[in-house]
């Protein structure tokens, strides 16, 4: 998921005649997250600045089987051409025993139980207040993720909402 720094969410309120105004830099910066939730309410996550390429992809799938020691993967993808790429392939031939990926039909991004974790984030770690710069939005993201990694409760209920409970069982 892509995170900016002028990400407006919610509504905001300024006395009868007047427009509200919500303070920022007027900078525009950004970085990426990728994360992995399961039904039990754990949550992985990495938060970087480069671009999402099959190497980010391949890190993230990495440190995934070093943190599920012993316990096959099943990760539910999307369509994203890094998740379909031919290293990437090989790669997970290479550890079939430890993980596989499950890929969703084409756009349907309400089938992703991942969604909820990103529309979390962008609503309650971004949407309040807007960063300094790309280190405080970095940071920011990675305080409200740590946060939620200690509420296994709440990510449980990601997998409550209709079209993803599929994934719950």
């Amino acid at each position: 998921m892509g995170l900016r720094s002028d990400h407006a969410a919610g509504r905001s309120y300024s006395p009868k005649g007047r427009t509200p105004v919500v303070p920022g830099t007027g900078q525009r910066f950004g970085c990426s997250m990728i994360s992995a939730i399961t039904n039990q309410g754990a949550l992985s996550f990495m938060v970087f600045r480069e671009r999402f390429t099959v190497g980010v992809f391949l890190r993230f799938l990495r440190r995934l089987l070093r943190q599920q020691q012993g316990r096959k993967i099943y990760l539910i993808v999307d369509g994203h051409p890094v998740h379909r790429a031919k290293l990437v392939h090989a790669w997970l031939q290479r550890h079939a025993s430890e993980i596989r990926l499950v890929r969703l039909p084409s756009y349907s991004p309400e089938l992703n139980p991942d969604e909820m974790l990103n529309q979390d984030v962008k609503n309650n770690a971004l949407g309040r207040q807007r960063p300094r710069d790309l280190p405080d939005l970095m940071k920011r993201v990675r305080s409200y993720l740590h946060g939620r990694q200690r509420q296994p409760h709440i990510v449980r209920r990601y997998f409550f909402e209709h079209h993803v409970r599929y994934a719950a069982a």
